[in-house]
């Protein structure tokens, strides 16, 4: 077996990793029966209690982090790449949940830690910021994959990587495409009250 399918299916496998469900367990709730329906540490946060939600995020970081960094300490650069990426679509389809994930934001973070430690600091700032001005994790995720995606850009970095992080902002975002329906209609439903309350 070549060392990027052997990266590449530790990769899904430790991504698939239900982080959320296992600790919900662990708690007595399944954080797909509440909140948003979502197995990440926000949903298992508003469930379950911040300690948890942490936990969780610090876990689904690790997923991507670990894998990644191995593949660039054994293989290649390239290799981590792809293990990193995988890790991701892992966390968004697990095979243990009829691959039915999570949105894949902290799994990317955890990749791009190790292939992009500067950029990854930048974005992690940038999403806590946002989330703590306006509550909305939705917006802060979408911004930080659009990090992934525009930073790279101000060095001259392989094509490689920008496929990389082209590829993890694009899962993002399909990822989120419920979410951004919610709050789309949720924006509809505040602009109808105030043209009733005029």
């Amino acid at each position: 077996m070549s060392p990027l399918l052997t990266y590449g299916l530790i990769g899904y496998f430790a991504g698939s990793i239900p982080t959320g469900v296992l600790i919900g367990r662990l708690v007595g709730h399944d954080p797909r029966a509440a909140g948003s329906g979502n197995i990440g540490a926000s949903n298992v946060a508003r469930v379950m209690g911040k300690k948890w939600g942490a936990m969780t995020l610090v876990v689904d970081v690790a997923k991507g982090a670990f894998p990644a960094l191995a593949a660039l300490h054994w293989v290649s650069f390239e290799a981590a790449l792809l293990t990193g990426f995988i890790a991701t679509v892992g966390h968004c389809f697990p095979i243990w949940l009829k691959f039915s994930g999570g949105k894949g934001v902290a799994t990317a973070f955890g990749a791009v830690v190790v292939v992009l430690p500067v950029i990854a600091v930048i974005a992690a700032i940038i999403w806590f910021t946002i989330v703590y001005l306006t509550k909305v994790p939705t917006f802060a995720s979408l911004t930080a994959a659009a990090l992934f995606v525009g930073l790279p850009h101000l060095d001259p970095y392989p094509i490689e990587l920008h496929i990389f992080t082209l590829a993890l902002a694009c899962l993002i975002l399909v990822r989120h495409g419920k979410n951004l329906t919610i709050l789309r209609a949720r924006k509809a439903r505040e602009k109808a009250r105030e043209k009733r309350h005029r």
